[in-house]
């Protein structure tokens, strides 16, 4: 089960140089359901998921360069790129600040994990982050992916 809130950032007020970055790249090859290939940095994965908003299930397993490939020529919609600074937080969790390229650029969204839904409805989230869009559909990549910047 995956379970995040995530949000539409304006304005980072610190410079991410310091920070772990990994280069994204995610495609489609069904929206319904989702199923996602993913490269990031010189990793690649295959990941389906569930319907829903801030918990839903999600399936993913590692695969090889030649399988993400493969899969890669039957992708629909536009890929998603993005670079991904994970940002250690106070509370103890990861912020994971996304800066998206290409037609994407110029939008930023920040999300942070949680074990269970009692944890994500506390969290109190630092200014920066900007507002809550965790339920507002044309920020999923999916959406993304079909539709452009909202």
């Amino acid at each position: 089960m995956e379970i995040e809130r995530k949000f539409l950032t304006k304005e980072v007020p610190f410079l991410l140089e310091g920070f772990v970055c990994k280069q994204i790249v995610q495609s489609y090859i069904s929206f319904q359901p989702t199923i996602r290939i993913r490269q990031s940095n010189d990793k690649y994965f295959l990941t389906v998921k569930g319907k829903g908003h801030m918990a839903r299930e999600e399936f993913e397993i590692a695969i090889k360069q030649q399988e993400y490939e493969r899969l890669h020529v039957k992708i629909e919609g536009n890929e998603v790129r993005k670079k991904r600074y994970l940002i250690p937080l106070e509370s103890g969790y990861t912020a994971e600040l996304d800066v998206y390229e290409g037609p994407l650029e110029g939008l930023f969204t920040t999300e942070v994990e949680f074990e269970t839904l009692e944890e994500a409805n506390a969290f109190i989230a630092p200014v920066w982050f900007g507002e809550d869009i965790s339920s507002d559909r044309r920020y999923k990549n999916t959406s993304l992916a079909l539709y452009g910047k909202p």
